[in-house]
């Protein structure tokens, strides 16, 4: 999908093709299985952001131990290995662009997770989170020709830049090279999102993911074996890192793969902001951290954000369905 398109649905047609049968099925597309099939999307990407912010609690504990680079290895190459094992990808079969897509995603994600780890590592969680969202909340921007896209993506950049102090000037006193990594990272992240949408397309179920994983933990792979060494193979380490490439890689990644079949980039990219909201609930309920009335008003605004661009999904699921 051309950045430049309007926004499409991005899974196989077999796919879309089925998602509008079970609608139409049903009678009228408002009805509760038409709604259950455009939320289902919906529910797949909400608990991939869950996962991903236990996983990263727990990355950001092991970071001293491994280093920032060390815990990508690990994390990625233990994403790899489940993934395989559980997927057993062909390696026949697949025409040179199907190979050439999974080693741009593949590269994309070796890029984003070493960036954004590199980020959290001289600059906190938080506004390195809400950096970071900047790049799917761009895409979104650029991704749709929708005027209510663009006011939901400029709702929610709102609502991140307010969550990350940038009201109070707060973006001002963070470490620059840690802004760059935090916003390097987004732009793969908006990558991220294109490709995972076109290996969905030529790669039945997470095939296309798990060959990318691979490639991924092989580009890393000697970064990570230059920065920590011998630390890496630490049974302890071992255990922590595996926990966290289940949690913040194959869940969240495959969670969002299946999604991308079924819902627009612009869609999934302004969903994205939740992130930096729910990094913020986490360590409220979890961590007992108070909230100031800016934050709490901050988790509002990119969670109507988020709301919104549902709303406007399934209004658009409606449209197609209509007699």
């Amino acid at each position: 999908m051309a950045a430049a398109e309007a926004p499409v649905t991005v899974g196989q047609p077999e796919v879309a093709g089925a998602a509008e049968g079970a609608t139409g099925s049903g009678g009228a597309s408002g009805g509760p299985g038409g709604r259950r099939a455009a939320l289902g999307p919906v529910g797949l990407v909400l608990a991939g952001c869950v996962s991903v912010q236990f996983g990263g609690a727990i990355a950001v504990s092991l970071m001293p131990r491994a280093g920032a680079l060390g815990v990508v290895t690990l994390r990625l190459f233990f994403a790899a290995l489940v993934l395989l094992v559980i997927c057993r990808p062909r390696l026949r079969g697949h025409s040179r662009a199907d190979w050439g897509t999974v080693l741009a995603f593949g590269a994309t994600l070796a890029a984003m997770n070493g960036l954004f780890y590199q980020a959290v590592d001289r600059i906190p969680l938080g506004p390195a989170v809400t950096l970071e969202v900047l790049g799917p909340l761009a895409l979104s921007v650029i991704a749709s020709r929708r005027l209510v896209n663009m006011v939901w993506a400029g709702l929610a950049l709102c609502g991140v830049f307010l969550l990350g102090g940038g009201g109070a000037g707060g973006f001002g006193a963070l470490d620059k090279v840690g802004v760059a990594y935090a916003l390097a990272a987004g732009a793969m992240w908006a990558t991220y999102i294109v490709f995972s949408a076109r290996t969905g397309r030529r790669f039945p179920a997470a095939d296309g993911l798990a060959l990318a994983m691979a490639v991924a933990a092989i580009l890393v792979l000697p970064l990570g074996i230059v920065e920590s060494g011998s630390k890496l193979t630490v049974p302890s380490t071992l255990g922590l890192a595996a926990a966290v490439a289940v949690m913040s890689s194959v869940l969240p990644y495959t969670l969002e793969l299946l999604a991308l079949r079924r819902l627009p980039a612009s869609t999934f990219a302004v969903m994205m902001s939740l992130e930096p909201a729910i990094a913020a609930l986490a360590g409220f309920l979890i961590l007992s951290q108070s909230l100031t009335l800016v934050e709490s008003l901050a988790i509002g605004l990119v969670i109507a954000a988020s709301m919104g661009a549902v709303r406007t999904q399934v209004g658009r699921g409606k449209a197609k369905t209509a007699p």
